[in-house]
């Protein structure tokens, strides 16, 4: 019964540390609150102690520690949930290139430098998921045969007429429109781009006519930021 009351009320403090709008309880506002938890545990764990008469003093007090060990962590991670999250996210990054850290709040993606030194994203292109490179030094988004094919874009129909510098030199690309491009949570509808004729390009280019939609990007250190 003490275990049971105990993790009640462990239950309710967790559930008010991670509330942060949870205005008053009882009277009581959040901190107060929370204060007064970590005492009632206390209190029902000598008051089980004076009823049920433990058969030694060391085993009360190894219950006091635990719960108050519990708390303390639980307090720690609050407290630096930020941070957790940031941590998180580049551990993320690191074991899922391309995959974006997406804070829904700020309308922010954030994305990690690969080991090759570039930012790759995966981007969705008409429902596919792609893999693209940032690159700033692209006037526009530009796909691979292979991707526009997997974007449902019928490759066979495009003249591709229209001279482009790539990293494999220069090449001829097909001006199209991309109905629906998803970056990171961040959408955006009937975007031009290119499609470079086959043996042009390896990794579609993530380029400014989807750069320029956004509020902001930046690159710092080892991070990409998108702001919508």
């Amino acid at each position: 019964m003490i275990f049971i009351g105990i993790a009640l009320l462990v239950a309710g403090g967790l559930a008010l540390l991670i509330s942060a709008d949870a205005g008053s309880v009882f009277g009581l506002t959040q901190m107060q609150t929370a204060q007064l938890i970590p005492m009632l545990v206390l209190l029902i764990v000598f008051a089980g102690g004076l009823f049920n008469r433990p058969r030694k003093l060391r085993e009360l007090l190894t219950g006091v520690v635990l719960w108050v060990g519990i708390f303390g962590v639980a307090g720690l991670t609050y407290a630096y949930r930020d941070e957790i999250i940031g941590v998180a996210g580049r551990v993320m990054g690191e074991l899922q290139p391309g995959v974006a850290l997406v804070d829904a709040k700020q309308q922010t993606a954030t994305f990690r430098r690969g080991i090759s030194g570039h930012f790759q994203v995966n981007a969705t292109i008409n429902g596919h998921t792609t893999p693209m490179i940032f690159d700033t030094g692209a006037s526009a988004v530009v796909l691979s045969v292979a991707d526009a094919e997997a974007a449902g874009i019928d490759t066979k129909a495009l003249n591709f007429t229209i001279p482009v510098s790539t990293a494999n030199g220069t090449g001829r690309a097909a001006r199209i429109r991309i109905d629906r491009l998803v970056v990171g949570g961040i959408v955006r509808e009937q975007i031009g781009a290119f499609v470079a004729e086959k043996g042009a390009l390896e990794t579609s280019l993530l380029g400014l006519t989807f750069l320029e939609t956004l509020k902001r990007y930046s690159v710092s250190q080892n991070a990409l930021e998108l702001v919508d």
